[in-house]
């Protein structure tokens, strides 16, 4: 008798417990949520861009997540848990902590998750104009270097950033700690490149007029066109700096780190946060490193116009809307179509032709850019 109350007991434990998880998660061996795709923000703006469209609705299923950011502590899903979506915070230190604790969460089975990464950033007039929207293959972290200020670098250098364990701007970083450059896989890039071109890109009249004065240099062509699709990549930094100076700098540093493969085109502030956690994640098969796609709109321009100031540059701002709304424009083809034809195409994944990993070789294949050989950290 008492062994079969403690049964009946045990039995309503389990009941109870299976109906307050949260839906989608059951414990006791039952399925976790397994995203096909989890859209990954940086901050309210890039969330929210997401949040009551026609496409699907990730606001049925809000999840409190331990280890998220205080300021964004949920996770947001489709009721059926197939997209799922986050908000790191800002910064490498928030992104790198939040998908940390999405990675190693038991609430959800990220091995066949494609991540979008989908926010704003600053673009090269060279490359592109304001609410362009690009697609990176490699992100470098541009900033992780010595640094003198600029007023007391010493004579014939050209910016006071120099890498890590050398003696000139020049010279390859001969230390390195394994987060200054991710390679992501180039075939889905271009998967998402056709997908994000069928979207009808957002432009204003307040974008058309500022990017109107870099007509006057023929170097910057690319900044007076309509905003279109890039493949370029992008340059992380803690620091949102603006000018001519630190682009040239940056610009160079994203063609030494990778061996000149690397085309420089957006910077933010975010991304090999994020791509170090996700690798690591790799590392234990907890995710699959070939199953993500860097996507930046273009809010700003990396530097001024001839004859204007870097500070002006910097404070205004002028593609912030466009730049918000083409993250959803660009992005709602990519995550409708993975969901969409996830059994005929992409639930066995997009191989890749390229390397894909970190500068250290940490996943299989050999890094197609770095040192070779060196001193590491």
């Amino acid at each position: 008798m008492i062994i079969s109350q403690l049964f009946s007991y045990a039995e309503l434990a389990f009941t109870y417990l299976n109906a307050a998880w949260p839906p989608g998660l059951r414990i006791g061996g039952r399925s976790m949520i397994a995203p096909r795709v989890f859209i990954i923000g940086m901050f309210g703006e890039e969330g929210r861009v997401w949040h009551s469209i026609p496409d699907f609705d990730l606001l049925e299923k809000n999840l409190t997540i331990p280890g998220f950011s205080p300021l964004y502590p949920q996770a947001h899903c489709t009721k059926d848990g197939t997209i799922c979506q986050l908000v790191t915070g800002a910064g490498e230190i928030n992104a790198a902590s939040t998908v940390t604790a999405l990675v190693h969460s038991s609430v959800f089975d990220l091995s066949q998750t494609y991540f979008l990464v989908a926010g704003i950033a600053g673009i090269s007039p060279k490359r592109g104009t304001l609410g362009s929207v690009t697609f990176a293959r490699f992100a470098v972290q541009v900033a992780l270097q010595h640094e003198f200020d600029a007023r007391e670098m010493p004579p014939g250098f050209s910016t006071g950033y120099v890498p890590q364990g050398s003696f000139a701007p020049d010279q390859y970083p001969r230390r390195l700690y394994g987060t200054e450059v991710f390679e992501v896989n180039e075939d889905l890039r271009r998967v998402a490149i056709g997908l994000a071109q069928t979207g009808r890109l957002s432009d204003d009249e307040r974008s058309r007029n500022y990017r109107a004065h870099y007509g006057s240099s023929p170097e910057f062509a690319a900044a007076v066109e309509p905003p279109s699709v890039i493949a370029c990549d992008t340059a992380t930094a803690d620091t949102f700096w603006s000018g001519r100076l630190l682009a040239e700098a940056f610009e160079n540093t994203t063609q030494l780190f990778t061996n000149g493969s690397a085309t420089y085109c957006t910077t933010q502030q975010e991304d090999n946060g994020t791509l170090a956690a996700l690798l690591r994640g790799a590392r234990t098969g907890l995710v699959d490193f070939s199953r993500i796609i860097v996507m930046r709109t273009a809010s700003n321009f990396d530097r001024p116009y001839p004859g204007q100031d870097a500070a002006t540059n910097l404070f205004l701002m002028s593609g912030y809307e466009v730049a918000i709304k083409n993250i959803r424009v660009a992005g709602v083809p990519i995550v409708t179509e993975i969901v969409s034809k996830w059994s005929e195409r992409y639930a066995q994944g997009i191989s890749a032709s390229n390397y894909v990993g970190d500068i250290l070789g940490t996943l299989k294949g050999v890094p197609d850019f770095g040192p070779g050989a060196g001193d590491f950290l």
